[in-house]
């Protein structure tokens, strides 16, 4: 034991327990999402929207840090830090629900999208141009839904999938915060 964790009782190691367990889930379930979002993008061809790419970032986010804080877990560190990265991760997941839900209400036509990926387009540039433009460019738009399975679109599965992560994160900081 450490000087400053015999002083400061917080500082106490937390033990692997339910921090590493809730990391190493959210870990593992993020990268599988991220696999299969990129299985749909690159060997389905169902191109993402913006909206779509933009809640892909919490999963970037959850993958180095669920590992990196299943580590320090295993490493036995001090439990405000396992809190902090666990805190993290769940706000995170619950943040990207609720992008998630947006995105669902956008494609259920609940309330308007932003206008970059599903309003009027703005923009065409000069009439020269626009031909070449069109050719190249695919639209993805985020009111259009390209794939459903059981009433939900990938958008509504990511709801889900984010609930279910941040509810792990939130377990794991409790029992963390317990010990």
């Amino acid at each position: 034991m450490t000087t400053q964790s015999a002083v400061i009782p917080a500082f106490k190691p937390a033990g692997a327990g339910p921090a590493l367990t809730a990391a190493l889930l959210v870990t593992m379930i993020a990268a599988a999402t991220i696999a299969g979002a990129w299985f749909f993008q690159l060997v389905l061809e169902i191109l993402p929207c913006p909206l779509c790419l933009e809640q892909r970032y919490a999963y970037y986010l959850a993958i180095p840090l669920g590992l990196l804080t299943g580590l320090a877990a295993r490493a036995g560190a001090p439990r405000p830090l396992l809190l902090a990265g666990l805190a993290i991760l769940a706000l995170a997941t619950l943040a990207n629900a609720g992008l998630g839900a947006y995105h669902s209400g956008v494609e259920w036509g609940f309330w308007k999208g932003p206008t970059d990926c599903s309003g009027p387009v703005v923009n065409l540039g000069n009439a020269g141009d626009l031909f070449s433009r069109l050719d190249t460019v695919k639209v993805v738009r985020c009111d259009e839904v390209q794939w459903r399975f059981l009433g939900l679109s990938l958008a509504g599965y990511n709801v889900l999938i984010s609930m279910l992560m941040a509810a792990i994160a939130g377990w794991g900081f409790v029992r963390t915060a317990q010990r």
